[in-house]
């Protein structure tokens, strides 16, 4: 049963564009973010402000290529998928929605189109054709694979670089 997150201590950080959607308990890592309107394909679904700079970590998003900053919003709830609705384009600080999406729609994006090697790999559990089945970061993807998605100009960089050796 999902629930709608409502803790006076949780206000959310951009109402009106998408919302936190708890599943089951905290420790089960099953929250979600959904957009709370539609979106056009290739629509900025929002600027990304109030960012930090820190080290890689499980929450944060590589910007560059020694680069890593945490969101400090609830877009820190957006998950990964191997059929993304978004695009964290951090080249111009924004999230792009990919598809038509529909209020409700669940905002998620490919870790890898921003990550070359994540702090604390997962298991995917998208359940897409194209799964990759463990979330690492592009450095442990081909390049096939990788050519499926849209990735962050770094990441396409690290490619190259990995790929000219």
């Amino acid at each position: 049963m999902a629930v709608e997150v409502a803790a006076a201590q949780e206000k959310p950080s951009h109402p009106g564009l998408f919302r936190i959607v708890r599943q089951g308990p905290p420790e089960a890592f099953s929250s979600k973010l959904v957009a709370e309107r539609d979106y056009e394909k290739g629509a900025a679904i929002v600027k990304l402000e109030g960012l930090t700079p820190g080290p890689k970590r499980y929450s944060s998003v590589q910007i560059s290529e020694n680069e890593h900053i945490e969101l400090n919003s609830d877009l820190l709830y957006m998950n990964h998928s191997c059929n993304p609705s978004t695009h964290m384009d951090v080249d111009h600080l924004a999230i792009v929605a990919l598809h038509d999406l529909k209020a409700g729609d669940e905002l998620t994006f490919f870790y890898p189109s921003t990550e070359w090697d994540m702090a604390q790999p997962f298991a995917c559990w998208c359940g897409s054709e194209k799964c990759i089945k463990t979330v690492k970061g592009a450095q442990h993807l081909p390049t096939e694979t990788l050519k499926q998605f849209v990735l962050s100009k770094h990441i396409q960089e690290l490619i190259a670089q990995r790929d000219s050796q």
